[in-house]
């Protein structure tokens, strides 16, 4: 759009809304009409005539400087609307005093001939005005500004009348020689009365107003108009006879008790007024007595016709008169419906068999005596089902957010859609909002606008039929990124936000492809770059929760909703928050099915959660062996990250039947935790004989040194578990039997110490302290010292410390990787 048509959309949504428009209430006309592609068209044309909305451009410019820059008049301008009730006033008198004048002046006195002259003024003035007045387009029903538009509208429509109006036909009564010709001219004025008509529509729709009130109102108005007309015409037929014959009319020759009316005109104008109406109001009410009526031919001839015309006046008074009291019988209410629904269907053509089902459905209703206010209502969900796919389907089937979606995730979107009219200017959403409604465009044009915080706009898409809005913010749970604001009258169909996630719920393979639609169409439809984040971690989201129902199906066996998923396009290899698979929770409950089912996919079968177990070691833990022989068949394998340590944690609690387990699963008997010990290590030490014996019977080896230097036997010595201290010197002659070149000092050489050693006294200061160095820790402290002084460059050394100040006498009584210091005789 245009920098001008921006400032003006600017201005137009800044301005206030009148009091009046708050209880306005909009209507559309009914039209009946076959085809059902110009039902858009025909509901645009009947807008252009009573339709109050989109009233965003109320200027605040004064109503003449308006007209003095050149500048349109906006209908809804507070300076026009104000004159509109002041040539309404105008209207009124001149509908009914050209009546009067007619019959009952031949000439106006110079009184009621200035105050004529100012009431033509007045609408001459209201012509000058209709030149500068926008109106909107019948077809966009957008608002037109263009003079020469506006202009050339206003000469094809009523300017010739109006002009007509303005005329003084009373002066060129008198300046063509009082010609009855000319007065006949004064009946264009009556076109006036259209403003008061328009008026009491104005007030039907005002809510503030009782509708009872205003109906009645307008009636008697009806009555009254038509009354002083008819006497105004009754007084003119006894006035244009020639003055010999007015005593055989009807005024002339009426004679009311001792009073005679042979000489009318000398009497008061009120009086003969009166009379005039007395006689109208009869004759419409036909209740007379017989003592005024028709005398001459022309009088009857004019009263038959009024009373036809009165016959239909009545019908028409009562008639509304008896629906506002009534308000209609159930036959009556039946008889509308219907002719609404027929109006629907001729509309949309819908096929012979659907009206059959239709019309069949609301005789039942009728014959139960069941209602609802709405058209379709009363249609079965089945019916009005089918109604939806043969109206929206085609507009669905093109969106681009559904691209590749199913055929039965998009006919229920079709069935659950609500159809909306929206006038140009209308701002459907707001930028920052929470948005409930995601929308689809059938007819119009919409744009999308991005306001900064100055204020300022700028159009960042154009949306058009088959586009949507209001998916990012439902999909992705943020506020609406942008304002859409509809520039032409609009067509759209509504889908409400939990409509939308149920159905979401159950196709969830069509939710991962909407929201793939949404992130490829968002640099294209949008070019708002930060949503990519936000619609990527919306997918991780929707792809963690999917996760989380596969595992919950495959925790709990439910091995049919395990297929349904994974066959509509769940990843069985997606993990939950813990890192666990589908497999992983199978193989812990011992499900042989799910098992299996899952294998035949592309599974990971080795792979590790979050705290490294695979699917074979979850069947391990839980002693589900049928499924742990299955997975090894499949080739599965422990994969057991620090498995000593693990081994060794196993071993302490006891479980003879978990190691059992372990081992015969290929877990290697001789892994060390972090102490360098084995399993058997523990196991010596708690004095678990059963457990050591299983170890050995592995293959543990029972000369493994821990970082302290001590092997399983020295373990069990310690513990004094008799027992298990034979079960071990039997292992151990058993192995060296199988492995004599097993020495000592070659297990020595393959399992040394180490330590630290510092050249200060431990309780040194720190300012005083040096770096220190490491060595291999040798057979005796001498050799120690020795290695360490000529390593640090230290005379004098003479012995050991440990980290207490203590004195070291023997290599065995350092541990592996312990801090030494080194000290002198005088230290």
């Amino acid at each position: 759009m245009g920098d001008i048509g921006r400032s003006r959309r600017a201005r137009n949504e800044n301005a206030p809304m009148t009091n009046e428009e708050e209880y306005q209430i909009d209507e559309f006309r009914e039209g009946t009409i076959s085809s059902r592609g110009s039902r858009f068209n025909l509901i645009a044309n009947e807008l252009g005539l009573v339709a109050a909305r989109a009233r965003k451009n109320l200027s605040r410019q004064s109503l003449f400087d308006g007209i003095k820059g050149g500048l349109p008049i906006h209908p809804d301008n507070r300076w026009y609307r104000a004159w509109t009730k002041f040539i309404l006033i105008w209207a009124l008198y001149s509908s009914f005093f050209t009546p009067l004048e007619f019959g009952f002046f031949r000439g106006l006195p110079e009184n009621l001939f200035i105050l004529d002259i100012a009431g033509q003024l007045a609408f001459l003035l209201d012509i000058i005005l209709h030149f500068f007045l926008a109106y909107r387009d019948a077809q966009t029903y957008r608002m037109v500004h263009k003079p020469t538009s506006i202009a050339i509208r206003y000469l094809k429509s009523s300017f010739l009348i109006d002009l007509l109006g303005c005329m003084p036909w009373d002066l060129i009564y008198k300046a063509c020689g009082r010609k009855e010709e000319v007065r006949y001219l004064l009946w264009i004025r009556l076109y006036r009365v259209h403003k008061v008509t328009d008026f009491f529509r104005y007030m039907e729709k005002d809510i503030r107003i009782n509708y009872l009130f205003t109906r009645i109102i307008k009636l008697i108005f009806v009555e009254l108009y038509c009354t002083h007309t008819a006497a105004c015409i009754f007084y003119y037929l006894a006035t244009t006879l020639p003055p010999e014959k007015e005593g055989y009319t009807w005024i002339g020759s009426l004679k009311l008790g001792d009073y005679s009316y042979s000489n009318f005109r000398e009497i008061d104008l009120w009086k003969r007024y009166t009379t005039s109406m007395y006689f109208a109001i009869v004759t419409m009410a036909t209740v007379g007595y017989g003592d005024i009526h028709a005398v001459n031919l022309r009088e009857m001839i004019f009263i038959m016709i009024y009373v036809s015309f009165d016959m239909i006046l009545g019908a028409y008074l009562i008639g509304n008169m008896t629906a506002l009291i009534v308000k209609g019988s159930k036959t009556e209410k039946f008889r509308d419906k219907m002719a609404d629904v027929i109006k629907y269907m001729n509309r949309n053509r819908l096929d012979r068999e659907l009206r059959n089902q239709i019309k069949g459905h609301l005789r039942l209703q009728y014959e139960s005596r069941y209602t609802e206010a709405s058209v379709l209502q009363d249609i079965p969900i089945s019916i009005r089902a089918k109604i939806s796919q043969s109206l929206y389907m085609r507009y669905i089937e093109n969106v681009p957010l559904f691209k590749e979606c199913s055929s039965e995730f998009i006919n229920q979107i079709v069935i659950r859609l609500h159809e909306e009219f929206f006038l140009p200017g209308e701002v459907i959403m707001e930028q920052g909002n929470v948005v409930d409604q995601l929308y689809f465009v059938c007819h119009g044009v919409l744009e999308g606008v991005t306001i900064g915080e100055d204020g300022s706009e700028e159009s960042v898409l154009l949306l058009q039929p088959n586009s949507s809005f209001g998916e990012i913010s439902i999909l992705c749970n943020i506020p609406q990124p942008y304002t859409v604001r509809v520039c032409e009258l609009c067509r759209l169909l509504r889908l409400d936000k939990q409509s939308f996630s149920n159905i979401l719920e159950i196709y969830f393979y069509d939710g991962r492809k909407i929201l793939n639609n949404l992130l490829e169409g968002k640099e294209s439809n949008l070019g708002v770059k930060q949503l990519e984040s936000d619609i990527s971690f919306h997918i991780g989201r929707q792809e963690a929760e999917l996760a989380l129902r596969v595992n919950s199906a495959a925790y709990n066996g439910d091995l049919y909703q395990l297929k349904s998923l994974i066959r509509a396009g769940a990843d069985p290899n997606k993990t939950d928050y813990d890192g666990r698979s589908p497999l992983h929770l199978a193989a812990s409950k011992g499900y042989e099915d799910i098992t299996s089912f899952l294998i035949q996919h592309p599974v990971d079968i080795n792979i590790k959660d979050n705290f490294g177990n695979t699917p074979l070691l979850e069947a391990i833990k839980n002693g589900q062996d049928t499924v742990a022989a299955l997975l090894v068949k499949e080739g599965a394998s422990l994969n057991i990250d620090n498995a000593g340590s693990f081994l060794c944690t196993a071993v302490s609690k006891g479980d003879s039947d978990f190691l059992k387990r372990l081992l015969s699963n290929g877990v290697d008997p001789n892994s060390r935790d972090y102490d360098h010990r084995t399993p058997l290590h523990v196991a010596a030490s708690e004095g678990l004989y059963l457990m050591a014996k299983l170890l050995i019977e592995a293959g543990a080896g029972v000369f493994t040194k821990d970082r302290w230097g001590n092997t399983p036997l020295d373990e069990a010595r310690m513990c004094g578990n008799k027992n298990l201290i034979k079960l071990l010197e039997d292992a151990k002659s058993t192995q060296l039997s199988e492995f004599p070149y097993c020495s000592k000092e070659i297990k020595d050489k393959m399992h040394p110490k180490k330590c630290t050693v510092f050249p200060f006294h431990p309780w040194d200061a720190k300012e005083q302290r040096r770096p220190g160095i490491v060595l291999w820790i040798p057979h005796t402290v001498e050799a120690l010292v020795t290695t360490a002084a000529e390593q640090l460059d230290f005379a004098g050394a003479s012995c050991i410390l440990s980290e207490e100040g203590g004195k070291i006498l023997d290599v065995d009584l350092i541990d592996d990787g312990q801090k030494l210091y080194l000290i002198g005789e005088t230290q």
